[in-house]
């Protein structure tokens, strides 16, 4: 099966089932208003009813009570009917319920797809282009594409493994249409991506003996402080008891912001005054969540001293106090970056890596920039995972890392060209 056939199969269907499940919505909302409409009819034929009724009836002077006769039988009233109606109402309850979970939980591919569409139609339109003017795959058919992947932040390095590996690939299935290496670009930067490693989505490592400690790291701007307010409600999500630290005590605003996100997603925030001791603050964050009994608890951290030194020195102390209080942690640091800073990005990944042991990266504003190759670079250069990427401004945005779902974001567009070819 081709790799554009395997995507189709995995994130196409996904995207059809919840189109389904959208008219599975619209069904119910056309039965509850039809439901309310036979409400609105019995209840205007039952006051009609009343009112006749009180027009006809006079005061009686003597009231009978009958009893029934021995030989007459008494009829038990049939609850049969109200049964079926609570039944019909239980069932109706639950697809709604049903339709609303579906609505709150949108497709992963097309978070992807969506997020990535600037990216893509940069992307795409060059090589299309490319595969247009190109009948044949010769040299200049791989020095123009390596130019478009450059220009795609991909990084110079990792572009060069990829054409290598693209050489080798095509001639080895004797391609000779350009039309047929787009699937095998598609499969070679997954390929690429993993590495030897599984091709599994890499998500938190948690502590299963007591207190998860999630350190985030970052220079200021790149959208550190609301990637902890957005990782706080996906873990509330998952039913984690969740504590933040306003840890970035040097930039202005910074621990009311945090107070902000707190306050929207019900999670409570441990903050001292502005210029205090950040180091303080994550102990006294530690403490608070103990106490809670949290499972998680996550540090913010400052961005930004009076220069790179200072920086790194108080990332040191903060790490050295989250060590002493709990062995083991911090069990996650998350090093934010923001993708529309294409290399510089890697650069800020390259010095945070220096100074503290990162495992894992935060990509945020993916939707905002037409260079989400930059994924490639931070992967192949660095050797360090990407776990989170941002695709959009709501709360529910930050998605779990997918190299198929990000390929398929990048060819969604040429996929459904290939299948009408």
């Amino acid at each position: 099966m081709g790799f554009f056939k395997k995507l189709k199969k995995k994130f196409v269907k996904e995207d059809e089932h919840v189109q389904e499940d959208s008219g599975k919505k619209e069904d119910v909302d056309n039965l509850e208003e039809d439901q309310t409409e036979e409400e609105d009819q019995d209840l205007s034929t039952s006051t009609e009813e009343e009112e006749v009724q009180e027009d006809v009836n006079e005061p009686a002077s003597e009231v009978v009570v009958e009893e029934p006769s021995k030989e007459e039988e008494v009829v038990e009233p049939d609850t049969t009917e109200y049964v079926q109606d609570e039944q019909e109402e239980q069932e109706e309850q639950e697809e709604v319920e049903e339709v609303e979970e579906v609505e709150e939980k949108e497709s992963i591919s097309t978070k992807f797809k969506k997020g990535l569409a600037k990216t893509r139609n940069s992307f795409a339109t060059k090589v299309n282009d490319l595969v247009a003017r190109y009948r044949t795959v010769d040299e200049d058919f791989f020095e123009e594409l390596e130019e478009i992947l450059i220009s795609a932040d991909v990084g110079v390095n990792t572009v060069m493994h990829l054409i290598d590996e693209l050489k080798m690939e095509v001639k080895r299935r004797n391609i000779k249409d350009t039309r047929e290496v787009r699937e095998v670009i598609s499969e070679k930067l997954v390929d690429i991506y993993y590495g030897d490693d599984d091709e599994e989505i890499e998500e938190i490592t948690f502590n299963q003996d007591g207190l998860t400690v999630l350190l985030f790291v970052g220079v200021n701007g790149v959208g550190k402080t609301t990637t902890i307010g957005k990782m706080a409600h996906r873990l509330k999500q998952q039913g984690k008891n969740v504590v933040m630290a306003a840890g970035d005590t040097f930039r202005a605003g910074a621990i009311e912001q945090l107070e902000v996100w707190g306050e929207r997603v019900g999670v409570p925030v441990i903050r001292h005054s502005e210029g205090s001791d950040p180091a303080a603050v994550i102990y006294d964050g530690i403490q608070s969540a103990k106490s809670k009994g949290a499972d998680v608890l996550l540090c913010d951290t400052a961005g930004r001293l009076q220069n790179k030194v200072n920086l790194m020195n108080e990332l040191s102390k903060v790490k050295r106090v989250i060590e002493r209080e709990i062995p083991g942690a911090p069990h996650e640091s998350l090093l934010v970056l923001d993708a529309t800073t294409g290399q510089n990005a890697l650069s800020q990944a390259k010095t945070f890596s220096e100074a503290t042991n990162v495992s894992g990266i935060v990509l945020t504003k993916l939707d905002g920039t037409a260079k989400g190759g930059i994924v490639m670079a931070i992967r192949n250069e660095l050797d360090i995972p990407v776990k989170f990427v941002g695709l959009g401004e709501k709360v529910t945005d930050l998605q779990s890392f997918d190299a198929h779902a990000f390929v398929y974001g990048l060819f969604a567009d040429m996929l459904e060209e290939s299948e009408q070819e």
